[in-house]
């Protein structure tokens, strides 16, 4: 079996309204993959206030309730107990140790994993990924067409004066399924629709959804061809509901299509149950160790 994850920050299920562009007819792959394919899952983690990524992506990559061991929701870049949290078991780790091959397709503009590794600022991903250094891309894998830019087409590399051949979202995907059918298990993370959300800017917004539904499209048929089991789901919301720039206490979706697809998304409930349900669908008979996690946060 072979899994692609993409990982879509800041979208969560709304009803239509005035300002909610993920219902205003510019992205019907994902309205589509909603409708038909998603079941809704809890963000908020049993946590008050708005959910924030720090403590939900650490949930979503752990199986473990990082809002509930916080008591609190933690934004932006993981502290040392969520670092820790993570770097002692997560979804990579889990699927690596069973000996199958991982990838986290987002290129890093940097020449080397040692690169990576001394940047004071690390997102959840990045930690998780560290790792397991084996799944790391980089820019020599970019420019390989072996690993995709983190906004899909590159624009914002070449705005940085990256030396970079631009990509049609078309391209990214199909780059993106090459890496799918060469591992086991491949990640990808976006993230400008978070910020775009943020913005407040709804054009900018729609502008977003409607490049990330290209590639969407072009990713679910290709999936479809090749038997690649295609999973999707966000960390909180926020673009759909672009009259406040903070995040939302909205459902996300569980996005499933493919083999095993009823399996996975049977009773999930909520972000916790996302690297469980994976390693299970992935590792016949796989139990899920006993972790012992700090019941009072120091940072």
């Amino acid at each position: 079996m072979k899994v692609l994850f993409l990982f879509i920050d800041g979208v969560g299920l709304r009803e239509p309204a005035t300002d909610n562009p993920v219902h205003a007819g510019i992205c019907p792959a994902l309205c589509q993959l909603i409708e038909k394919h998603a079941v809704a899952i809890d963000a908020c983690l049993d946590t008050k206030g708005l959910p924030q990524s720090a403590t939900g992506q650490t949930a979503m990559f752990t199986g473990v309730n990082a809002s509930q061991v916080m008591g609190r929701h933690c934004e932006g870049f993981p502290g040392p107990t969520l670092r820790k949290l993570i770097e002692e078991g997560n979804l990579f780790m889990e699927l690596s140790h069973k000996g199958l091959r991982c990838r986290f397709a987002d290129a890093y503009l940097v020449d080397s994993v040692d690169d990576l590794k001394v940047r004071r600022f690390k997102s959840v991903t990045t930690v998780m990924a560290l790792t397991q250094p084996e799944t790391i891309s980089i820019q020599d894998d970019l420019l390989a067409n072996l690993a995709v830019s983190h906004d899909i087409t590159r624009h914002s590399l070449l705005e940085k004066g990256y030396a970079v051949p631009p990509a049609t979202p078309q391209q990214a995907a199909e780059h993106l399924l090459q890496v799918a059918l060469a591992h086991d298990f491949t990640l990808f993370e976006f993230f400008q629709t978070d910020l775009a959300g943020h913005s407040c800017n709804y054009d900018h917004a729609c502008d977003t959804l409607k490049m990330l539904d290209l590639f969407l499209d072009t990713v679910v048929k290709l999936c479809k061809t090749t038997g690649v089991l295609l999973i999707l789901t966000s960390d909180h919301g926020n673009i759909e509901e672009m009259g406040t720039r903070g995040h939302t206490r909205n459902l996300v979706p569980l996005v499933a299509v493919g083999p095993g697809s009823d399996e996975f998304k049977a009773n999930a409930g909520s972000l916790t149950d996302i690297t469980p349900r994976i390693t299970r669908l992935m590792v016949p008979g796989y139990t899920p160790p006993v972790r012992s996690v700090p019941t009072v946060p120091w940072a």
